[in-house]
């Protein structure tokens, strides 16, 4: 009995130490918890292994498509893609870029908003993280519902393995991609990578003076290209500018008397800020709204 009792002790070290090893268990989904969720990472397994699990967002944007003014074209162009795609119908991923704070993410978070109800589901996940972009799309794969993944302010310097990653899903896999599953990701950069002087070195021309890039060039520009609808922000005018402010201080509360004397307020706020993006004309709202709120009537 003694020799059984110090096998059995011997043995409950060695499981001991193996699971020590085995990658830490993460929860499954609940995937009535939330309409939108993040990709998370915990380490600490066999071989500085790394398991992924979706965290449900608790208090997720409430933007809605009405909230967004000046970006008709690309609004109606992504809510119609995003119909088709929650319809089961034929749908593009996307590449949103262009001029920073002109709602290019909120574009996306308000289609989450307009179409939650039909089964739409946004998975955010971060850049570090597209390598597991395969394991993400397996996981969804048998789900009813429709997936957006989400990959915000995406650019990448040469070399890093993300790109790949991201390249593979959209149009390089020997897998087809999931029906159930789009990308929709935004950016700065049109082509996603740093263009350089010396790219242009690469260029050759034929003996009719056409131009054609270089293998630097084309593997640019690659990426960009496996998204299937590109939607493209610009700076706002000021006109564009005051009227996103005066959408949001009519949101917050304030009176059109009220909104009408916060235009100069607002063009110095703009100034300081040297931009007039819907974002900047968000935050003076808020500033103007609050002040206002605490002043004695």
């Amino acid at each position: 009995m003694a020799g059984l009792e110090e096998f059995l002790q011997r043995a409950e070290s060695v499981l001991a130490r193996v699971e020590a090893l085995l990658p830490p268990a993460v929860p499954a989904p609940d995937w009535n918890a939330a309409f939108a969720f993040r990709w998370r990472k915990r380490g600490g397994g066999f071989g500085g292994y790394s398991a992924g699990w979706l965290q449900p967002v608790a208090h997720a944007s409430k933007i809605t498509l009405d909230d967004l003014h000046n970006v008709a074209n690309q609004k109606a162009a992504i809510e119609q893609n995003t119909r088709q795609f929650v319809e089961g119908r034929p749908a593009n991923n996307v590449l949103l870029t262009g001029a920073r704070g002109t709602g290019k993410s909120s574009l996306i978070k308000a289609c989450l908003n307009g179409f939650a109800d039909r089964g739409l589901r946004l998975i955010e996940v971060d850049k570090a993280d597209l390598a597991d972009l395969p394991d993400i799309i397996d996981l969804v794969a048998g789900r009813p519902e429709r997936f957006v993944v989400f990959c915000d302010d995406l650019s990448f310097e040469e070399g890093e393995s993300g790109y790949k990653a991201l390249k593979v899903a959209l149009d390089g896999s020997v897998t087809a991609q999931s029906d159930n599953v789009l990308i929709y990701a935004t950016s700065n950069r049109r082509h996603l990578l740093p263009e350089r002087m010396s790219d242009n070195t690469s260029y050759r021309h034929d003996e009719d003076g056409d131009l054609h890039p270089g293998e630097t060039v084309e593997e640019k520009i690659s990426l960009s290209e496996r998204f299937g609808l590109w939607l493209s922000f610009y700076p706002f005018k000021q006109d564009d500018y005051l009227a996103i402010v005066a959408h949001w201080l009519s949101t917050f509360g304030c009176t059109p008397a009220q909104i009408e004397e916060a235009r100069g307020d607002a063009l110095r706020w703009a100034l300081q800020r040297g931009s007039r993006s819907g974002r900047v004309a968000w935050q003076f709202a808020r500033d103007h709204a609050g002040k206002m709120s605490g002043t004695p009537a």
